[in-house]
Order: C-alpha cells, then structure tokens, then sequence
C-alpha cells in the first residue's frame, strides 16, 4: 500500500476572529489535503486514517478553548490561555468510515474538528499523519458508543480528550449490541479483529443487551474475544459495565437491575471477573467504581450523570456523565500500564 506522509497546517493571526483560511500542505507532503477553518470548525481532506494533531491556543484576551472532532469525540478539553499567551497542545485522532458507530451513518469524509470553549481562541493548527500511534479500540454497547447527538454520550465518546499524541481512540461500539451481535455482524468484530496490531488495546464492555445470553454463552462470548485480540498480539482488557442509576429505599443501587443481573439470572459483572482471572486478562472494574459514584452522589446528585431529567432514561449518560466514567476509565489504565507513559492527560 502507498505510504502517504500529510503535513496541512493552518494558521491564523492573534486576536481575530478566524475567517476561511485555506491550510497549505507542507513540505514533502506531496501536496496531498486540502482544508480550511472558519470560526468554529476546520475540515482537512484526508483519508482515513491516524493523524497527529497539533494546536496553538490563545490570543490577545484571556481565552479557553476546547476541540472535539469527528462524531462529537472529545479531543482537547477546555484549556484557558491568559491575555497574550498561547499554549500548544497535540492529540492523535482517528478518522474513518463511517465516523461515528459502525452500524451508522457514514459521514463525512476527511477530518472535521469543532472549536468551541467559553471563549475560544484557535491560533494555529498542524495535522499530520501518524507514524508511531498505539490504539486503543473499543468494542461495546450505547453506554461507550460515539453517541450522534445530544444530549447523549457515551464515555468512549470523552475518552479522548484524556490522550495526548501518541495514542488514539477508535471507538467501535456500537448502540443495542450484546456480545452475540457484536461477534455475528461483519459490520462489528469481523471489522475490528484485523485492524489490531501488537501493542494496541482492545477494551471490551459488553453485557447491557445481553439479556437473553444463557451464562454458558456469555462466557465463551468473552473467551472468543479475548483469543481473537491475542491471535492478532493486541492487549485484551476486560470492563465491567457502568451501572444503571436505579436505586433501592435505602440509598444503594439494586442488586438487579442496577448491577445488570439478566432476566437469566446471569450476573454479568461477575462472570467478566471470572473469565479475566481465568485468562490472565486485565480488568477494568467499572460496574465497582461507576457503583461507588453514583451512591456517593445519591438519588437527587446521581441525575446529572444520566439523562434522568432529559429523558427519564437511567441507563445512557450525560456528557457530565460520559466524561466522569471516561475519567474512571483513564486511572485504570494509567494505574495497569495499559498507555505509554507521558501520553495521559491527568490535568
């Protein structure tokens, strides 16, 4: 396959506002790409890809400014510059088709960043394609997909913005999948098992739509998942799912609904525990930590996680919410050795 090496770079001048800026390409780029910004978005014509992304931000005034790209992933939070500095910041993202979940729409093509913040300020942008990105891949239910519209996210969705260059997020979860969909669709795992390389790690949360998976089932569900990660020398790692926000009278979760226990009588979380102590696999506890949240938080406070009030829906998450068990999800793997070094954004 050709070797494509894309360096689009655009600039603009402090403490104006951006206008259409057509992105020149950079020496040696072969003159591929072309791209431009306008006060909120930039689009490069790329192909799909991994591409470094590199920002400056700040101007005259004091300024915070965020970026998200693509379906509406997070990729920088909102970093504040005061009056006339600029910070630099790089992110690595993943662009493909379709963009967003893998049963969805397509899209469009190339590289779409959004700018927002309370009072963004985008000084210069360099894109390039990256050489040396590990990746991590997702491979789960609404609860991680990239969530095509507001109000919901999914904490897949936010994870990026918790990575610096060196390390991207494809996100391959997929609304209303279970761990026997996502094995039988083309569309899902036959997709994503050769994409993985030795060295990237494959995230797998799947129980919520596993309603009616006799245990026996779910079991070798996850085994067959975690063999195929490991026949292509990827790192398999096991996360319980997020709970539901239901609560029983006395202030804790339920036992049932809550900690996703099927109509079966299959405790989820627990046969995940068994089946990465068995395989030597790491473990991702999220059912444990997003638990202890949300009952730290209580009946009333646990609302702005999920889309309570929006949409009396206890199962998907806010962007709040999203961000918070995104943010679960980043002490894991920096606490497993599961990230390079130096490539998690802890501030």
């Amino acid at each position: 396959m050709r070797r494509f090496s894309i360096a689009v770079v655009a600039a603009v001048t402090l403490g104006t506002a951006l206008s259409s800026v057509p992105a020149h390409a950079g020496a040696g780029s072969g003159g591929r790409g072309l791209a431009h910004c306008t006060a909120d978005t930039c689009h490069f014509d790329v192909p799909p890809g991994t591409y470094d992304v590199r920002v400056v931000v700040g101007g005259k005034t004091a300024s915070a400014t965020s970026i998200s790209g693509e379906s509406r992933r997070s990729l920088l939070p909102e970093t504040a510059a005061p009056a006339g500095e600029r910070i630099t910041r790089s992110f690595t993202v993943n662009v493909r088709t379709p963009e967003g979940e893998p049963t969805g729409p397509e899209g469009t093509n190339g590289l779409d960043l959004r700018i927002g913040g309370t009072a963004p300020a985008l000084a210069g942008i360099e894109v390039k394609r990256a050489r040396h990105a590990r990746q991590i891949f997702l491979v789960g239910d609404s609860t991680v997909c990239d969530q095509p519209g507001d109000p919901y996210s999914g904490w897949g969705q936010q994870l990026p913005q918790y990575l610096r260059k060196g390390v991207s997020v494809a996100n391959y979860a997929d609304s209303g999948e279970s761990t026997v969909t996502y094995l039988g669709n083309p569309q899902l795992w036959a997709t994503v098992r050769p994409l993985i390389r030795p060295g990237d790690a494959v995230l797998v949360q799947l129980a919520h739509n596993d309603k009616t998976t006799d245990e026996a089932t779910y079991r070798a569900n996850l085994e067959a998942l975690v063999a195929g990660v490991r026949e292509r020398g990827g790192q398999p790692v096991l996360v319980t799912p997020i709970v539901r926000r239901w609560f029983n009278p006395d202030g804790t979760l339920n036992n049932g609904t809550a900690l996703l226990v099927n109509g079966l009588g299959v405790d989820h979380p627990a046969v995940i525990r068994s089946v990465a102590a068995a395989r030597d696999v790491p473990l991702i506890d999220l059912t444990a930590k997003t638990k202890a949240l949300v009952e730290s938080l209580g009946v009333e406070g646990s609302k702005a996680l999920y889309l309570t009030n929006e949409a009396r829906d206890n199962t998907h998450t806010s962007v709040r919410g999203a961000t918070a068990y995104a943010g679960l999800v980043r002490d894991e793997l920096v606490t497993r050795h599961l990230v390079p070094k130096g490539t998690v954004r802890v501030g």
